[in-house]
């Protein structure tokens, strides 16, 4: 495995990978992070239509949360992993962490009637907008 030389590597990655494991509680050995939640967005007449991928994630482990233009998604992640030997279990190895996204959409969405589909790790959203209210004109006395 081909390590990048100190000359190679951007300040950030020199900071990220001089506080790896300090600021980051979710990370293996082999130096993966909680994974990021992937989203397509797409909008059709009145509505935005929103994919999210969320593997190995339980539907009950899933938070969405809806402010006016924010959408805000979360998830914990349960990972699992069990070394064994000729029959016997030599390591088992647990972790949890949670992850998060967060969009803000050029319009507002109707809370209200907002849908929500999960099925084989990809969560699926309907969020229609809000319909925008009628200018008014303050005549002055």
């Amino acid at each position: 495995m081909n390590h990048p030389t100190l000359n190679e590597l951007t300040p950030m990655e020199s900071f990220d990978d001089a506080f790896r494991g300090f600021l980051r509680p979710w990370l293996e050995r082999e130096g993966t992070v909680a994974p990021s939640i992937k989203i397509d967005l797409s909008e059709t007449d009145g509505a935005y239509q929103i994919k999210a991928d969320l593997p190995g994630v339980r539907k009950d482990d899933i938070d969405i949360q809806i402010d006016h233009n924010r959408l805000t998604l979360s998830a914990t992640v349960r990972k699992e992993s069990t070394a064994e030997k000729q029959g016997r279990v030599i390591r088992s190895e647990r972790q949890v962490g949670r992850t998060s996204r967060s969009l803000w959409l050029d319009k507002a969405v109707d809370e209200t009637k907002a849908r929500a589909r999960f099925e084989n790790g990809v969560l699926e959203l309907t969020l229609p907008q809000r319909a925008v209210d009628a200018t008014r004109k303050i005549t002055i006395d």
